[in-house]
C-alpha cells in the first residue's frame, strides 16, 4: 500500500470513530451533535498525519541538516482543544451544564490522533468506551431520560399573560419548571423570562405551539441543555 493510501485509510478511521461518539450525542439531543464530534475527529486526525509524516512530503535530501519534533502539533492539539472544549460549558445560577459535551469533544480529539498515528485498536478501543460512558452509564445518573432539558426564552409584551400564569400553562402541559428568573425592564414596556424546563421526550413540539398561542408573546426561543 502507498503512503497516501495509508493516510487516507487513517483519515477516514479517525474521522468515523468521531462520527460515533457524535451519533450519540446527537440522539440526546445535546448542543455538539453529530456533525461537531466528526468535525473535531477529522481535524485532530488530520492535524496528526501532517505531525507525523509532514516531512516526508518536502523532499529533504541525506545532506540536509533538519531536526523534527513530530510531538508538537499533538500536544498543541490537546491544549487547543480545551478552548472548544470550554465554549461547549454553560453556567445558569449555581447549575452547570456541558461538561459531559466537553469531555466528548476532548475524547474525539484524542480518538482522532491516534487513528492519524495508525493506532487502530486503541482509537476504536476508545470509540467503545465512550459510546459506553456515554450511553450505557447514563442510565447509573439521577436523570430521568422520559424528560428533555430546555431553556426557555419569552419576551412578554405589556399587557401579556403574567409570568405565573406562563408558569401554570406550562405545568398543565406536564413541562416541570425549575425557578423561573426574569428581568422587568419599564422602558421597554417588556418582560424577559428565561427559565430550565424538562419537557416529555417528543413534547417539544407541544411546548413550542403552547408557547405561541399565548397572547402577547413577542419572542419566544427553546434550546436544548446538555
Amino acid at each position: 500500500m502507498t503512503l497516501s493510501g495509508e493516510l487516507l485509510i487513517r483519515l477516514v478511521v479517525g474521522t468515523a470513530l468521531g462520527g460515533v461518539i457524535g451519533y450519540e450525542r446527537n440522539i440526546h439531543g445535546r448542543p455538539a451533535g453529530f456533525r461537531t464530534h466528526l468535525i473535531v475527529a477529522l481535524a485532530s486526525t488530520t492535524f496528526m498525519l501532517v505531525s507525523t509524516h509532514f516531512v516526508y512530503f518536502q523532499h529533504y535530501t541525506k545532506d540536509d541538516l533538519v531536526t523534527v519534533d513530530t510531538s508538537r502539533i499533538a500536544a498543541s492539539v490537546v491544549t487547543g482543544i480545551g478552548f472548544l472544549g470550554g465554549g461547549a460549558i454553560l453556567r445558569t445560577g449555581v447549575s452547570v451544564q456541558g461538561l459531559t459535551t466537553a469531555a466528548g469533544l476532548w475524547l474525539v480529539a484524542a480518538i482522532g490522533l491516534s487513528a492519524g498515528a495508525g493506532m487502530y485498536v486503541v482509537s476504536a478501543a476508545a470509540t467503545l468506551f465512550g459510546v459506553v460512558a456515554l450511553a450505557v452509564l447514563r442510565r447509573f445518573e439521577h436523570k430521568d431520560e422520559r424528560l428533555l432539558r430546555r431553556r426557555i426564552s419569552l419576551v412578554v409584551a405589556e399587557g401579556g399573560p403574567s409570568v405565573p400564569a406562563l408558569l401554570g400553562a406550562l405545568a398543565g402541559a406536564g413541562v416541570v419548571v425549575s425557578p423561573a428568573e426574569y428581568d422587568r425592564r419599564v422602558e421597554e414596556h417588556r418582560v424577559h423570562v428565561t427559565l430550565q424546563a424538562q419537557v416529555p421526550v417528543g413534547g417539544s413540539e407541544r411546548l413550542v405551539g403552547l408557547l405561541e398561542s399565548q397572547p402577547g408573546l413577542e419572542r419566544v426561543r427553546v434550546e436544548p441543555i446538555s
